[in-house]
């Protein structure tokens, strides 16, 4: 084998590019299986034209071809212009000799050649790839299965939909600062981006609000943070049950008006449809991770079934971390263990937080990836992207917890928080207040993509804004990071420093604690000290709520008090800590409040 190897090396050596790109190509067009290419020796043709510049009429038609090939598209030539063929659309590039391009036009079946602005600036600037991903969105959105008859009825309905969602979306949507952000955000089927010859329908429903980022520091922290658009493009595809389609727009002409003022949508019952193999389908780019409860209320706006041998079910953070570019830690670190992330954020200040396995992998806690979403009329994709939106908020909060270095808990961090499931739509963070012993919950709820509340447990601020306020910070940055830094520096702002005792005094406090249970109270800056197991607690008295806080009466019911014979760690989350020895005689936070 090495010497043939060998041969063959010395046999090419003094070839030119030009005839071993000739020899490839001769042998993929004659392969065993015609309708299959050899992969073996496509990889070698896209190997060389990666390496080859690409600066004549040749080479250029050799680049499309095999962009085509990889699409499973046609190639045909005539002349100066290459062909770029598929059942329901062609492409139409007029060549220079150079080998650069003078025109690129894209046909829809049935319709004129158009000129393509957005294909031709990509090939003139030779930038295949993305030329290659556009071309790929196209050929989803016109690759409808089924025979000539099938496929025209299912481009038909398609036109149809589109249409209806473009009516739809010239509505007024709820104002906020950014004219952008508003449509994405807030308009009733998002940014839609109308389908051309060039351009597939799609969709842009969700992005991390920014509104309000006007300190250095925050700003500083937004560039480090993964700023995503959520978009969905709207195709049809066939399906294993039949279902009735639109073969006519369901707005009324003109409009009928509901008292919202949305266009009055009709049921397929009383409009042109007809039963087909086939429904719509809102494909996720990219896929998002979604609770179990949120895909059972996709079921329930669309009653079409979504397979669940599709779907395949995780904890939502091991979800989340997978999808995730930034995440470049193992998975398996999160299966029944507990993920550990250090947070950096300004002023050199660094988070530790802790997502418990045993909390995240209940049942009710798990999730699956979603990338594609059947429906079959105009009226379910407001409600459809209205429930993506309140996922996607969900997935943003956790997602600010973890970055790229997962840690033990014995990274050094200025402080410690963890973060626990209370609901699909709601979280605590606990963590140890400042110059106490004691822990303080925020616990954060998700009500939908447009309502973040905040509710504080376990810190006597007596101010009761506050909670308002943190819910203000935590909606505008989108970062359960930045409101607890916020909320830390208040804490420390109203928490005064314990006084250095005297050694009379500390001696003389040791000798009354070993004669005597121990008692304590609270302060009027909100210092708690600790109580005995024997000590009974006055009803009007502050109570511990949340994962092991004090609260004000008003927050929570009074319970259990904690033990404390046994001596804690002040580390709140090692073993032995404070919250790990309160939470083995208490429970969290759903089982209290």
């Amino acid at each position: 084998m090495k010497s043939i190897i060998s041969d063959l090396h010395l046999k090419f050596a003094e070839k030119t590019w030009k005839e071993t790109f000739q020899l490839v190509r001769r042998c993929m067009d004659k392969p065993k299986d015609s309708s299959r290419p050899c992969v073996p020796l496509l990889r070698s043709l896209e190997r060389l034209q990666e390496v080859v510049n690409v600066s004549s009429l040749n080479t250029m038609r050799s680049r499309l071809e095999m962009i085509a090939k990889q699409q499973g598209m046609g190639f045909h030539i005539t002349e100066a212009t290459c062909y770029l063929t598929a059942d329901m659309f062609y492409l139409e590039v007029v060549l220079l000799l150079c080998g650069g391009v003078e025109e690129v036009k894209v046909a829809p079946h049935g319709g004129s050649p158009v000129p393509s602005e957005s294909f031709f600036q990509l090939l003139r600037l030779k930038q295949f790839t993305e030329f290659a991903l556009k071309l790929a969105d196209l050929f989803t959105q016109y690759n409808i299965p089924g025979d000539n008859d099938q496929k025209l009825k299912l481009f038909a309905s398609l036109q149809f939909l589109g249409k209806d969602l473009e009516q739809i979306s010239l509505l007024p949507c709820v104002p906020i600062d950014s004219a952008q952000g508003d449509m994405i955000n807030n308009g009733r089927v998002g940014c839609l981006i109308a389908g051309k010859a060039d351009c597939p329908l799609s969709i842009q429903f969700y992005s991390t609000p920014t509104d309000g980022m006007k300190t250095s520091d925050l700003q500083e922290e937004m560039t480090d943070r993964e700023m995503v658009v959520q978009a969905a493009m709207v195709t049809v595809d066939v399906s294993d049950v039949p279902h009735k389609l639109q073969t006519a727009s369901v707005i009324q002409q003109p409009p009928q008006l509901d008292p919202q003022g949305y266009p009055v949508l009709l049921p397929l019952s009383e409009m042109p449809s007809e039963m087909l193999p086939a429904c719509f389908h809102l494909k996720l780019q990219p896929a998002i991770p979604m609770m179990c409860s949120f895909v059972d209320k996709l079921r329930q706006i669309t009653g079409v079934v979504m397979p669940d041998v599709d779907l395949q079910w995780a904890a939502l953070p091991k979800l989340l971390m997978s999808s995730s570019p930034s995440a470049k830690i193992h998975m398996e670190t999160f299966d029944g263990q507990d993920a550990i992330f250090t947070t950096p954020l300004p002023g050199s200040v660094m988070h530790s937080y802790i997502l418990p396995g045993a909390a995240w992998e209940v049942p009710a806690q798990r999730g699956t990836v979603v990338d594609s979403i059947p429906f079959t009329h105009p009226a379910h994709v407001p409600a459809l992207l209205e429930l993506l939106r309140h996922q996607c908020v969900v997935n943003t909060l956790l997602r600010s917890c973890m970055t790229s270095q997962c840690t033990g808990t014995g990274s050094v961090c200025d402080q410690h928080f963890e973060v626990r499931p209370e609901s699909d739509i709601s979280c605590s963070v606990t963590f140890q207040g400042p110059h106490t012993d004691s822990l303080v919950v925020l616990l954060v709820n998700v009500s939908d993509s447009h309502q973040i509340t905040c509710t504080l447990f376990g810190a006597e601020i007596g101010d009761p804004s506050m909670d308002e306020n943190l819910s203000t910070i935590m909606k505008k940055s989108m970062s359960i990071p930045l409101a607890l830094r916020t909320l830390y520096l208040k804490l420390e702002e109203i928490t005064p420093a314990p006084l250095s005792a005297s050694p009379e005094a500390t001696t003389e406090a040791e000798n009354d604690q070993s004669a005597s249970t121990t008692t304590a109270a609270s302060d009027t800056n909100g210092a708690f000290t600790t109580f005995s197991q024997n000590a009974a607690l006055p009803e009007d008295d502050l109570s511990l709520s949340g994962s092991a806080c004090y609260a004000n009466s008003d927050k929570s019911e009074l319970l259990p008090e904690i033990n404390t014979s046994p001596a804690v760690s002040p580390y709140p989350f090692a073993p032995g800590g404070v919250f790990s020895h309160w939470m083995t005689n208490n429970g969290h936070l759903s089982e209290l409040i």
